[in-house]
């Protein structure tokens, strides 16, 4: 009971399978005298037994392969059933491969038993001990079925291990793959020429490891520009990590940032790592650095400087291999001037910066990022909206898109939550769109002007779809060409405009 109890330590405890399984030799060694002990395993891909340990082997014997049904071991994997040799000298199929060389036979007794997962034998266990008249091998035989239940189950949690680690690799893999993909300049949407200024920087830097300021305001994508830096760089296979200075207070941000030692201060039970090195060896993105306080500066300008930092409350320094890549929207400047934000810092961090330009300067691509999000959000909610009105179309173009991008995608997704076809109309867009000289609306509408607005954009919808041929319109919209024609005059649609759309 004490062997076993020590085998299921060694089998648990072990830092690998190899060595747990040559630890249960040396224990039964230990116990027995074995004279020459191996535990030998089939290999799955090659249909082989392999010694995976072994104690008294020659190196020869340590590198025996067996096919299943060969010799003795291959006979007991084969058939699952133990093997008692009492006089290895009597048996003509016991093998020498795995054995030592010049022992006498005469004085060994082998036996073998075999190792089974759910049935299955996928090896065995074999020892040759000393000849002994009287030895009770029966016994011998079910301490080593217990021994074999033991390794099998070790040989279970090890394939299940494997085979996770197998899967997480596999995923990391196809993560890394994903974001790649997501991030690469062709999903970067936008044709005007101030976007493809920005294609021609990120392309320019994104192979260095120059510290990148982008700059633009809020809503513009600022975040997708570091994305496709790092993904498109020699790091897109290391980490990406990306820190909100605004979103942390004051008294967290250093601790975020470069981590604390055991003991910094109350609740510090333990080391802890900060981003910066967690982001080692690939990319730290610090969105919004324009709010970072005067003391997180000073640390921040070091790492720039030395390439290393101090934890939370310790003295050694750490060195760190991370690009940094910083964002904000805030007039620096000012902040500069005003002596909230440190000069030698943006020196630093202006190595080489990238302006995001605001929406309404690439009114362009508009209709392109319209498009790219309805798709999107049609198939995410699962609905069969297809295109965008020609009227909705200018409520969009005529807009000035004061939260950008952002709020571009956030009116689209609500464009096609509510809409109950398959177009947007424009009714189906916010209402911040609908009001105001930009968009070509009142503050307030009577309920005739809202009929008239609502049948305007069916007509203008309706033209569109026929290249501006009234007879068709009016077959669309169940009327008749009188009356789509007689609209059409009074609304002031001029569906010339249509035909070569």
């Amino acid at each position: 009971m004490d062997t076993l109890s020590e085998v299921n330590s060694a089998l648990a405890g072990g830092s690998s399978l190899r060595a747990s399984l040559q630890r249960v030799l040396q224990l039964l060694d230990r116990r027995d005298s074995v004279v020459c002990g191996s535990i030998t395993l089939l290999d799955p891909d090659t249909g082989l037994l392999h010694v995976e340990a072994a104690e008294g082997l020659t190196p020869e014997g340590r590198s025996a392969r067996y096919k299943v049904g060969e010799g003795v071991t291959g006979r007991v994997v084969e058939s699952g059933k133990p093997v008692i040799v009492p006089r290895a000298s009597k048996e003509p199929m016991f093998l020498n491969r795995a054995r030592r060389k010049n022992l006498d036979r005469r004085d060994i007794s082998f036996i073998c038993v075999p190792i089974k997962t759910r049935k299955d034998p996928v090896g065995a266990i074999s020892v040759e001990l000393p000849f002994e008249k009287g030895r009770d091998y029966q016994g011998y035989v079910r301490f080593l079925h217990v021994v074999t239940t033991m390794i099998a189950q070790a040989i279970r949690v090890s394939h299940l291990v494997d085979a996770e680690r197998r899967r997480l690799v596999e995923e990391n893999v196809h993560l890394r793959d994903e974001l790649k993909q997501k991030y690469d300049f062709a999903n970067i949407v936008g044709t005007s020429r101030p976007m493809r200024e920005v294609y021609a920087q990120v392309n320019q830097v994104a192979g260095a490891n120059t510290t990148v300021l982008v700059r633009g305001e809020s809503g513009t994508g600022k975040e997708l520009i570091a994305h496709a830096i790092h993904y498109n760089s020699r790091r897109a296979k290391k980490p990406f990590i990306k820190v909100s200075c605004a979103a942390l207070p004051d008294s967290l941000i250093e601790s975020e940032l470069f981590g604390y030692e055991k003991g910094a201060f109350t609740g510090a039970q333990t080391r802890k790592k900060g981003r910066f090195e967690r982001a080692e060896g690939g990319t730290l993105f610090l969105d919004e650095i324009g709010d970072l306080n005067a003391s997180t500066q000073v640390k921040l300008l070091r790492v720039l400087q030395e390439r290393e930092f101090e934890r939370l409350g310790g003295t050694q320094p750490v060195k760190v291999d991370v690009r940094l890549i910083a964002a904000t929207n805030a007039d620096v400047e000012g902040a500069m001037a005003a002596g909230t934000f440190r000069e030698d810092l943006h020196y630093r961090l202006n190595v080489f910066a990238i302006f995001v330009p605001p929406l309404r300067e690439r009114k362009t691509d508009v209709l392109l990022l319209a498009d790219h999000f309805l798709d999107r959000y049609a198939v995410e909610h699962g609905k069969h909206v297809k295109r965008i009105s020609t009227p909705a179309i200018d409520m969009l173009m005529s807009y000035h898109w004061p939260g950008n991008v952002r709020e571009l995608e956030n009116a689209l997704e609500r464009a096609v939550l509510v809409c109950d076809g398959n177009v947007i109309h424009a009714h189906d867009l916010p209402p911040s769109l609908q009001t105001g000289e930009a968009s070509g609306t009142v503050m307030s509408l009577s309920f005739s002007d809202a009929v008239e607005a609502y049948e305007k954009d069916l007509i203008e919808d309706a033209l569109k779809t026929t290249r501006g041929n009234r007879g068709k319109a009016a077959m669309l919209l169940q009327s008749t060409e009188r009356i789509i024609s007689y609209k059409v005059k009074k609304f002031g649609i001029d569906s010339s405009r249509y035909r070569n759309s």
